[in-house]
């Protein structure tokens, strides 16, 4: 596995949001992009934060009507990321040891390029991803 980096695997481009967006229609967003999390971007494209899924189970149990929250009231902003020269088992690693499921994939100079889950591994690992389909990031 140390031979096989992130840029291989990652998903891109990934699918932004800015952090006022209301938590409904990130919802929304997800749903028909058929994606569990979405990165949250400052005006710059600046990685701000990540809503995931898991977070709209505390926006579902919740009090207050969901509709009223925005991104910025949910989402995580002690994001682990990881570039794409990195190697899969330090990405494992991170997952593992922070128990997230989702890996923002940065670059200093251009930003967030990418999002390495799970699914991406788990298909790695099962033979759905061979070196003649893999993405580079370049």
């Amino acid at each position: 596995m140390d031979d096989i980096f992130v840029g291989s695997l990652m998903t891109s481009p990934v699918t932004t949001v800015p952090a006022d967006t209301p938590a409904k229609d990130a919802a929304e967003l997800m749903l028909e992009a058929g994606i569990s999390s979405v990165v949250v971007v400052d005006d710059n494209d600046r990685l701000v934060g990540i809503l995931t899924s898991t977070d709209f189970v505390a926006i579902a149990a919740a009090e207050d009507s969901a509709a009223a929250f925005s991104v910025a009231d949910h989402m995580t902003t002690d994001v682990v990321t990881t570039t794409a020269g990195a190697s899969i088992e330090a990405v494992a690693n991170l997952l593992i040891e922070h128990g997230i499921h989702h890996v923002p994939v940065v670059d200093d100079a251009a930003g967030v390029v990418g999002m390495v889950t799970t699914t991406d591994l788990t298909a790695y690992l099962a033979g759905g991803v061979d070196s003649e389909s893999t993405r580079a990031w370049t």
